[in-house]
């Protein structure tokens, strides 16, 4: 009986060594080596210092900027607090919350249908992509508080929309942080 709890023993401490250590070391080093931008995160640089992820939202509350959508991360786009806020689609205060957003955008806007994506957080609450529909509402604002044309931001806009992953998966996306950087490479 002593031999079987000895062989117990040796093999759980050699499976945990092999596939608690060993395994994703493994596969940490391939995808390093394979993938080395998104292995270290996706992480986007300006003049050699870090400026954001391509993976994850952040904050931008200037009108002179694109917004990304709502986020339910801790204090707001908080990635070591990632989440949805678990609001039931009923619960009032999430309904009360949508509305208010969506009125208060519809009148910025001069009655504009308001794009869902503008009132609703993602599953994590970071979700660095918006929906085409979303970026074009916001244009009319960005481009006011910059002095562009609505033209050049549509065609910027355009510019940086992914399309379907493979032509079939997902829908269109314009990523926020990079249609922000564009923007300020226009200069104004």
């Amino acid at each position: 009986m002593r031999s079987v709890w000895i062989t117990s023993i040796r093999f759980t401490f050699v499976t945990a060594l092999l596939l608690g250590l060993g395994y994703p070391l493994f596969i940490t080093g391939v995808a390093s080596w394979l993938f080395p931008h998104q292995a270290e995160g996706s992480l986007l640089l300006k003049d050699g210092k870090v400026i954001g992820s391509e993976l994850l939202a952040q904050s931008f509350s200037s009108d002179r900027y694109f917004h990304p959508r709502p986020s339910a991360a801790g204090n707001g786009y908080d990635a070591s607090n990632s989440g949805g806020s678990n609001l039931a689609p009923s619960n009032k205060a999430l309904v009360d919350r949508i509305q208010g957003d969506i009125d208060r955008l519809a009148k910025e806007a001069g009655g504009k249908p308001v794009p869902i994506d503008m009132v609703t957080t993602s599953g994590s609450g970071l979700d660095p992509d918006i929906t085409p529909d979303n970026a074009d509402f916001q244009a009319e604002r960005v481009a006011k508080a910059r002095g562009l044309s609505l033209d050049v931001l549509k065609k910027l806009i355009a510019d940086n929309t992914a399309g379907r992953q493979f032509k079939i998966l997902g829908e269109p996306r314009v990523n926020v942080l990079d249609l922000n950087l564009a923007l300020d490479n226009l200069g104004r």
